[in-house]
């Protein structure tokens, strides 16, 4: 933007001229971003300083935990058409997925993440290993199943977990899934390329 005598005024500062050209210049963009960025982390380290997260509070209830001989619990997670079935026991937090690691086998961190949600909102991480096998869908369908899974197990192996993980949505089984293709058309909706001749 410039003033009425055609020079440019940089934000905040008086107006700058480009020494070969003549022109007005303005500061960076990049810079700008990375300014405004830390100013902001800065505006919010002092809104509010860092608190603990609030300790999980076991809701109480009169179900009994299902465990078997083992100690662990078993449930059966599903997300489109991926079928998880899954069992947890105390441990180290190991997870293994078909007879793999889990990042071996989700090798996408988004993934690892997703897995990992329904420990990380019930203040369980690293607490409990888990056994799954999975079959059906692609990767994304079967992390979810997964997820699905480890939610039931856990509210199968401590009840009073239930609250919280269904307040997170980890017990709603997504229902959402691939439409139908219909006759008359290339996809779902898709319609054919039309031709006017």
């Amino acid at each position: 933007m410039a003033d009425e005598d055609g020079q440019g005024r940089a934000p905040g500062g008086p107006p700058q001229e480009d020494r070969q050209q003549g022109r007005p210049t303005t500061p960076a963009r990049g810079a700008q971003t990375f300014q405004g960025l830390a100013s902001l982390r800065q505006a919010l380290a002092t809104a509010r300083p860092a608190a603990a997260p609030a300790p999980v509070v076991l809701a109480p209830t009169d179900v009994e935990p299902r465990r078997d001989a083992l100690g662990r619990s078993y449930a059966t997670g599903k997300r489109k058409n991926a079928v998880a079935r899954v069992w947890i026991k105390p441990g180290s937090g190991r997870i293994e997925v078909n007879g793999q690691d889990s990042p071996v086998y989700f090798a996408r961190p988004v993934l690892r993440m997703l897995i990992n949600q329904p420990f990380v909102v019930s203040d369980r991480l690293g607490q409990f290993d888990v056994w799954c096998t999975v079959k059906g869908g692609g990767l994304s369908g079967q992390a979810g199943a997964v997820r699905h899974g480890i939610s039931r197990a856990l509210v199968f192996y401590e009840p009073g977990l239930r609250p919280t993980l269904k307040h997170g949505g980890f017990l709603t089984r997504d229902s959402r899934v691939v439409e139908r293709k219909k006759y008359g058309k290339a996809k779902a909706r898709r319609s054919f390329q039309f031709s006017k001749r």
